[in-house]
């Protein structure tokens, strides 16, 4: 990146726009006054193609030299991360349910997951600074991508989560709780945050949500729950839902146990809205240093200008003199 010490000596640019028309835009044909030009013949030679050359470098050379006085400077920055940020682990549910078309995404009509997708891969953005880690589940859960900072590969992998990759037909919301709890307890991180995202009940898996949020609390995890889907009555005129309703009391229950908050999405302004607000909630305690070189780049101006000047003065007194 480039940037400008002094960018104001540009203003002296249009006092020489001015010299340059009045050099070649007002100029005037040399006339003398001779009884007979018979035996004069016109041909080219180099010195008249050479005429306007001290002018043009004269030009050139002023230009050089308010370029070089505006003191360009290119700069180099590097940051540094001194201290990581919180650690966080994202569970998606991508049970059978979360294929239901119950949203709209930028006028087209989209799936909870899609949606979800979207939503949660605009907050991984915003963390560049944060351990972020990706759980899925279904019917089983599992680690899809650990605790990382290379959010590029986490964002990759997030795109390619598919409805039924941890089954299709159950949800354990439960065991979900207790992957991601496990997860986040093996490292040492200020803050640990679990954001669990489903549109369902638990309905698998040995060990309950409640006992796993217990868990999640003995490891120092907070955890927020989201609910996700549209209401009951729009959810009849849209599709037949493949699931029970949205066990809100249970969520509620385990979001509170850990510290957290339950939010319920049901559109995909709101589900937004819900992840910006986590956001602000928990703030990246990571520490960042930045160091900013300049690098001179002046003298790349100055010294052409200069010869412009020198070889100009050259001419004009020697093989381009001009006679008053």
């Amino acid at each position: 990146m480039i940037e400008y010490q002094h960018p104001w000596f540009f203003l002296c640019f249009l006092p020489l726009a001015l010299l340059v028309f009045l050099t070649w835009g007002r100029r005037r044909e040399a006339s003398l006054k001779w009884s007979s030009v018979g035996g004069v013949s016109h041909r080219w030679t180099p010195r008249l193609l050479l005429a306007s050359l001290p002018q043009l470098l004269h030009i050139l050379g002023l230009a050089a030299l308010i370029l070089a006085m505006a003191r360009p400077q290119r700069l180099h920055s590097e940051q540094i991360l001194k201290s990581e940020g919180i650690d966080i682990v994202l569970a998606l549910d991508v049970s059978g349910s979360m294929e239901a078309p119950d949203f709209r995404l930028n006028g087209r009509e989209v799936d909870r997951l899609q949606l979800a997708k979207k939503v949660v891969g605009d907050f991984v953005d915003g963390r560049p600074y944060d351990r972020i880690g990706l759980v899925v589940f279904g019917e089983e859960a599992f680690t899809q991508v650990p605790l990382t900072l290379d959010h590029d590969a986490l964002q990759s992998f997030l795109g390619n989560v598919q409805i039924g990759m941890a089954g299709a037909n159950q949800t354990a919301i439960g065991q979900a709780l207790a992957v991601s709890a496990r997860q986040l307890g093996r490292l040492e991180a200020p803050s640990k945050v679990l954001i669990l995202l489903t549109d369902g009940r638990n309905n698998a898996g040995a060990l309950t949500p409640l006992q796993a949020a217990e868990a999640a609390k003995t490891l120092g995890v907070t955890v927020y729950t989201v609910g996700v889907g549209a209401t009951e009555s729009r959810r009849r005129g849209l599709f037949q839902a493949r699931s029970e309703e949205i066990d809100e009391e249970t969520l509620t229950q385990i979001a509170e146990a850990t510290g957290g908050q339950y939010f319920r999405g049901t559109s995909s302004e709101g589900l937004a809205t819900i992840y910006a607000t986590i956001d602000r909630l928990e703030k990246s305690t990571a520490e960042i240093k930045e160091f900013v070189r300049h690098e001179e780049l002046f003298h790349k101006a100055l010294l052409p200008g200069l010869l412009c000047l020198l070889f100009q003065l050259l001419l004009s007194q020697t093989v381009l003199r001009r006679l008053p």
